[in-house]
């Protein structure tokens, strides 16, 4: 049985993707227990309230900032023993307005992309209608990217 797809890439198995179902669950759990997903912390932090979100955010930039460091210092490579490769990023305007959106919407709905499905996991059902919304912007996004600033 021939284990590569049409691309040249490795196919696995469906269940070698349990993997990501237990860390994506535990990611889950971590949101929660950190109360990430709690829309009062969420309004907390915009409204200069209290250093908790900001706690967190710093040191997953500085984790982030750490990793990188160390990737491009050691010359890390993949599990499958491939190069990481870095892009250079150009800053733009675009960046901007779509910052500010996307700013403007996690104060409004109290949720970001990343803890949505933690925040419909913990009973927040009415979490449906921004993940939803989450769906439709990027569908609108992909839809008149070539038309806007970047």
């Amino acid at each position: 049985m021939n284990n590569i797809n049409s691309n040249g890439e490795k196919k696995s198995k469906w269940y070698h993707n349990l993997k990501f179902l237990f860390v994506g669950s535990l990611f889950g759990i971590l949101f929660v227990k950190s109360e990430v997903v709690s829309w009062f912390r969420i309004q907390e932090m915009f409204r200069l309230q209290s250093f908790h979100m900001y706690g967190i955010i710093g040191s997953a930039v500085l984790v982030g900032l750490i990793s990188v460091w160390i990737i491009k210092k050691f010359n890390v490579k993949t599990i499958h023993g491939e190069k990481i490769t870095i892009a250079p990023k150009k800053f733009n305007k675009g960046q901007i307005y779509g910052g500010l959106i996307f700013g403007f919407g996690w104060a409004l709905t109290g949720a970001c992309p990343g803890p949505l499905f933690a925040q419909i996991g913990t009973g927040a059902t009415v979490i449906v209608i921004t993940l939803l919304s989450a769906i439709a912007g990027t569908w609108v996004y992909g839809y008149f990217r070539e038309r806007l600033p970047h």
